[in-house]
């Protein structure tokens, strides 16, 4: 029995054997779709000679299998299966067979394989790396697989490679193949192709191709989330890789620079010494967190390495939070003027009148959700929202480093100003639209600027304003509606003052300025071509500038030198300061109101366009300002635009009456067709046309042209420029006297008429050759001058050559000179030479030495150098940095840096940073253009700026700046300035740290003069200021303050030496204040200040007084529902005083209302003017503190208590024992 079961047992083993070669015939078909069979050499052989391994067949032709009952095996398949029995009984049916339960297992060596192993193919077979593969390194493993017997080649890239490489071999009996790895085969970056072939063999090489993932040729990022809550904790994560010229990741660590225009970036920054915010790329990929804040936006984010960027952006939607309604309702019964805790100048009031009154005040803030609104209010019945302790009352409370106080009370929370505005009312109904790129919807009375009024199509039409009154926003589908009506305009001035190279003190042609009303700008356009500004950058107060809004002054947290050097041309640009702000004037019945329509056609990034039409009117009592005109910006493709504006005004002129002009421009750039990029242009200003809050122009000129860039081969770039240049407008009087350069009014006295045309056209062509660089223009000017003494006629042509020479991997070398080829030179362009170094310091900072020699024309014989760390600060060519809400922490981070004066440039250590500046000047640059003749003059007024030049001289600066040791810092920096106009020294120092960890200390020193043109004569304003803080971080029980400051000539303007009112004046301040609470129920509180100020009103004369101001509270809790407070203050000079005190015990009724009861009294000598007066009596008071309103609104509802994971904290017991845990 056992026999014929073995027999049985062999014959189905072979059985199913020959049903999986049957099997594997059939299907082979559908594998030869993914891979050929030839190459497989387990692959069944052909049938006959009509069959090939490389049959394709359809999805159509492929039907399912027949059962296995059913089957039936071709006859040919059994004569291919060769078996070591020459004759197979047939076995007989089996039904329902039943395994023996004593059958024994056969062992593995009684079963004689009989089967031959299958024939290996001929060919060599690559395993690994498969097909089409991106590897990271520029090295393989490399597997193969060919037949024993065979000897076999690797070529990468057609160079055999190294046997060497061959690290293991391993060969097969059964199936008769090698396996043999290749170790560390070298690739170069991109493609490679990687080839094996049997030596000798006739068959073709196995070819497959890889590719290393390149050095990175492209920059992407990208946002996770595409809208983020504007709560001022929500993050959105921002994700990019560098990617190399094949689309692949590129495996290299780099640094990315990331900016935003709005928004924080949360954790480390891997390079603070820096310029933005830097993230390590790891593997080509990089990560960053960026926290929203409270406004709601389209935020335009920028990423940066090296020569790489890319841009994305993100919208802080409106944040929808729970209603919060908060503030005071408090009623006073008692004597008129007897408000010890009131207004300071209502206190004791002059006229006497002390009969009793009942006083009423309120101040409630409220936000919250109403449907898919958010309602942010405030209201303040005793004063302006804005309004501070001093009486000051700026537009979007905004505060400068050196004008905010350390607080006594200190932490580490910070202040945002969400409801600003300079009456006593702020209101805000505000929704997201839900449309990517759009702006919110919003309806809102308060302080606002005018950003929708300013975009990137607008300039002759374009509104940068800040502004309080109401302001509305709402998007209808693709339709924008803006408008805003503006009811408390002051005078509106626009100046523009050339730098002298120092930081300032500048000074503006206004005094008693609006706070908070300024817009700071910096200009960049050619020396030689006045009205086209090629570069304007917005500058932020207090990282940027300190403004004193009293004496109308600005002084720069870096030094501004006059000019600057365009990288491509080589053209020198002149560096202005334009300020537009409101100032104090005695018409305050002005008022603006505008709109402004938007249709979108998309807002997608890097592809907006719309076509837009805005309106604005301004009443300026007995003059009118009337300015309208529309807009269109047209995206073509992505590396192309199209830009329409046309404007039109109606300007009521002090000086020419009542105008009416009209300008307009048209300007296409983009690419023709691959290496081939296009732009042409043209701009036209009427005499007449007023706009003064945007950028600068040149009534009465025309300019159109267009340029041509190719690129003919990868070494070889050629271009080609028409422009054409008239001016025919009135250029702005010269001034010469004191009077008539101090005096200004809203726009420039007209001067003489300009008649003239410029045609300029330039061809040339720029080689590189090897690691040099070579430029040659050739430059024709034809000028027409239609005056009558013809100054500016005449045509020339000049040759400009340019060498460019890389001297090391981070120093570049250059040279530039332009030679007049014909017989008469051009008026305007003499010739120059130029010699430069730029060396790039670090990424973002670059440290450039360039030196300028002028030979003929009308500036033979000046020079120019100059030295300068430049950093890079861009965040987009169409974006402009733009926020008005203000920050202040309250453990003075932000508020300590400004305060020294803290500026990121060039690291020359960890936590060490170096600011040089340099320029030489030899000569004045007051030349004749074609816009007019320039001059010197302190400041330019209206849209004037072309007829100010600038003088020569030298300045320097040399700045230090430390800050790697967080609890130290210190920043130092010295400039000065001399020419013949007069010199200014600006010495900036300050160190802040601690001496102790509950002592901290403050020191800041500056001193400036002034640094406009023509203004000579005033003395040096000096402020040094000290200051030391107790604070025990363990024990808070007593805190206390120290403060001194000097100032010398504090309030000297130009008036001082016109009017001669004086000579200096200096100042003396002490301040000490503390607070101690030696428990709960005990709280003492004290301050004394001393002034002491000097004035210089002759050289014989000296006026003096002091200041003395005593303060002092005690309050004591007899309870949780009562408290008793007293507290006294005397205010004391040589001919008056005034004293005040006041007892007061309140009760609360509930946690939210208190009554109290108390007895003030006050009391003035005033020797001088109104004698002694007193009035004091009793009052009572009732205050109710605001939580909750209209059924619940503003009342936060308490969330429960979440059940966590139970926390185990192990603590050493008192012996310190090791192992003995208390739990």
């Amino acid at each position: 029995m056992k026999p014929r079961l073995h027999y049985i047992s062999n014959f189905n083993f072979r059985l199913m054997g020959v049903i999986g070669v049957a099997f594997s015939f059939f299907l082979s078909p559908v594998v030869g779709k993914a891979q050929t069979v030839g190459e497989n050499p387990l692959s069944p052989q052909p049938l006959d000679d009509n069959a090939t391994a490389n049959i394709q067949v359809a999805d159509a032709e492929i039907t399912a299998p027949p059962t296995v009952t059913e089957y039936q095996l071709p006859k040919e398949v059994f004569e291919n299966v060769k078996l070591t029995d020459a004759k197979i009984p047939e076995p007989p049916p089996v039904t329902n067979t039943q395994s023996p339960q004593d059958l024994e297992q056969i062992p593995a060596s009684a079963v004689k394989e009989t089967q031959s192993p299958p024939s290996p193919s001929n060919n060599v077979k690559i395993l690994t790396p498969t097909a089409d593969a991106v590897v990271d390194v520029p090295a393989t493993t490399v597997i193969l697989q060919f037949p024993v017997g065979s000897q076999v080649e690797l070529r990468v890239n057609g160079a055999l490679a190294d046997p060497s490489l061959v690290g293991r071999t391993e060969t097969d009996a059964t199936t008769n193949l090698i396996t043999q790895t290749w170790y560390g085969v070298g690739l170069k970056d991109g493609e490679n192709s990687i080839s094996a072939q049997i030596v000798g063999g006739k068959e073709a090489a196995v070819t497959v191709q890889v590719a290393v993932r390149g050095i990175p040729k492209k920059l992407t990022l990208e946002t996770v989330e595409s809208r983020v809550p504007a709560d001022g904790r929500s993050t959105g994560t921002i994700r990019g890789q560098l990617v190399d010229e094949k689309g692949n990741r590129s495996n290299r660590d780099g640094i990315i620079t990331l900016t935003s225009t709005a928004g924080e970036f949360v954790g480390a920054d891997f390079k603070p010494d820096q310029p933005g915010f830097q993230v390590e790329a790891k593997a080509g990929q990089y990560t960053a967190k960026l926290r929203s804040q409270l406004k709601a936006q389209t935020v335009r984010i920028r990423a940066a390495s090296n020569d790489l960027e890319a841009f994305t952006q993100i919208q802080f939607e409106t944040a929808l939070r729970p209603s919060l309604v908060t503030g005071v309702v408090d009623v006073r019964l008692g004597a008129r003027g007897t408000d010890y805790y009131g207004s300071f100048r209502d206190f004791l009031r002059p006229d006497k009148d002390t009969s009793t009154q009942v006083d009423f005040h309120s101040a409630i803030f409220a936000t919250g959700a109403i449907g898919d609104w958010l309602f942010t209010g405030a209201y303040n019945s005793s004063r302006n929202l804005n309004e501070d302790c001093n009486c000051d009352n700026r537009l979007f409370r905004s505060y400068q480093a050196s004008e905010q106080n350390y607080p006594v009370y200190g932490d580490s929370s910070s202040v945002d100003v969400v409801a600003p505005s300079i009456d006593s009312v702020y209101a805000r109904l505000e929704r997201s639209t839900g449309i990517p790129g759009s702006s919110p919807d919003y309806f809102m009375w308060g302080d606002y600027n005018t950003e929708e009024f300013a975009r990137s199509s607008q300039q002759f039409t374009a509104t940068t304003l800040q502004l309080h009154g109401f302001k509305a926003n709402y998007n209808l589908g693709n339709l924008q509606i803006t408008g805003f009506y503006g009811n408390s305009l002051e005078g509106f001035q626009r100046d523009t003052i050339a730098p002298d190279g120092t930081s300032g003190y500048y000074f503006l042609s206004r005094r008693i300025l609006v706070p908070g009303s300024e817009n700071v700008f910096i200009e960049l356009e050619e020396l030689n071509r006045p009205g086209t500004v090629l570069q304007r950058k917005q500058l932020n107060r207090g990282a940027d500038y300190e403004i004193d809004y009293d004496r109308g002054t600005i002084l720069f947290r870096e030094p501004m030198l006059r000019t600057d050097l365009d990288a491509e041309t080589g053209q020198v640009l002149v560096r202005r300061i334009v300020t537009t702000y409101q100032y104090d004037s005695q018409d305050s019945d002005s008022n603006i109101y505008a709109g402004r329509l938007q249709y979108n056609f998309s807002r997608a990034l890097n592809q907006e366009s719309w076509l837009a039409a805005s309106y604005l009117q301004q009443n300026l009592g007995v003059r009118q300002f009337e300015l309208y005109g529309a807009d269109a910006l047209i995206a073509l493709g992505s590396n192309g635009r199209f830009i329409a504006e046309y404007a039109h005004s109606n300007n009521d002129s002090d000086v020419m009456g009542k105008v009416s002009s009209e300008a307009y421009r048209l300007e296409a750039e983009g690419q023709i067709f691959n290496g081939l990029q296009a732009r042409a242009y043209y701009r036209f200003a009427d005499t007449g046309f007023a706009n003064n809050a945007t950028v600068s122009f040149v009534p009465g000129q025309t300019r159109y042209g267009a340029t041509l860039t190719g690129k003919l081969t990868t070494t070889t770039n050629l271009r080609v420029q028409y422009d054409h240049e008239d001016n025919f407008g009135i250029a702005p009087q010269p001034l010469d006297t004191f009077e008539e350069l101090f005096s200004p009014g809203s726009q420039a006295t007209p001067g003489s008429k300009v008649d003239n045309s410029l045609t300029t056209i330039s061809a040339g062509i720029q080689q590189r050759l090897g690691k040099a660089t070579v430029d040659v223009d050739w430059i024709h000017r034809d000028r027409e001058d239609r005056m009558i003494d013809n100054a500016l006629g005449g045509n020339s042509d000049q040759l400009r050559s340019r060498f460019t020479y890389p001297l090391a991997k981070n120093l570049t070398f250059q040279a530039q000179n332009e030679l007049t080829l014909s017989s008469n030179s051009d008026t305007v362009y003499p010739d120059r030479t130029i010699l430069g170094l730029n060396w790039a310091a670090m990424p973002g900072v670059s440290i450039s030495l360039a030196q300028q020699f002028y030979t003929r024309g009308q500036y033979d014989g000046n020079s120019i150098t100059s030295l300068s760390v430049n950093g890079e600060h861009k965040v987009g060519s169409d974006t402009t940095l733009t926020g008005r809400y203000s920050i202040l922490g309250g453990a003075n981070e932000i508020t300590t840096q400004g305060a020294i004066g803290l500026n990121n440039r060039w690291t020359i250590a960890s936590g060490l940073r170096l600011n040089l500046a340099y320029e030489h000047v030899f000569g004045g640059f007051y030349g004749q253009t074609g816009a007019g003749q320039q001059f010197a003059q302190p400041y330019a007024v209206g849209q004037s700026a072309s007829a100010i030049g600038f003088g020569g001289g030298d300045s320097y600066s040399v700045g230090l700046d430390y800050t790697d040791n967080p609890q130290f810092q210190a920043s130092a920096r010295y400039e000065h300035r001399t020419s013949s106009g007069g010199s200014n020294t600006v010495i900036s120092a300050g160190a802040a740290g601690k001496i102790s960890p509950a002592l901290t200390a403050l020191v800041r020193y500056q001193q400036a003069n002034a640094s406009n043109q023509k203004l000579i004569g005033l003395g040096d304003t000096i402020n040094l200021r000290m200051g030391l803080a107790y604070r025990d971080p363990s024990n808070d029980q007593w805190n206390a303050l120290l403060r001194y400051e000097y100032r010398q000539n504090p309030a000297t303007i130009p008036d001082t030496i016109l009017l001669g009112t004086g000579t200096g004046a200096q100042d003396h301040t002490f301040a000490l204040e503390t607070i101690y609470a030696p428990n709960w129920q005990w709280e003492f509180y004290g301050k004394y200040a001393l002034r002491n100020s000097t004035s210089y009103l002759a050289s014989d004369l000296v006026g003096t007084s002091t200041v003395n101001l005593a303060q002092f509270r005690a309050t004591y809790r007899l309870g949780y529902n009562m408290d008793l407070v007293g507290e006294a203050r005397w205010i004391g000079q040589s001919n008056y005083s005034e004293t005040g005190f006041v007892v007061e015990t309140g009760y609360y009724l509930t946690p939210n209302l208190r009554l109290s009861a108390g007895y003030v009294f006050g009391e003035v000598d005033d020797r001088d003017f109104s004698g002694t007066r007193s009035a004091g009596g009793p009052y009572l008071g009732l205050t109710l503190k605001l939580n909750e309103l209209f059924e619940g609104f503003g009342q936060q509802k308490v969330v429960p208590l979440q059940q966590g994971e139970s926390l185990v904290k192990p603590v050493v017991n008192q012996t310190g024992a090791a192992g003995q845990l208390k739990l």
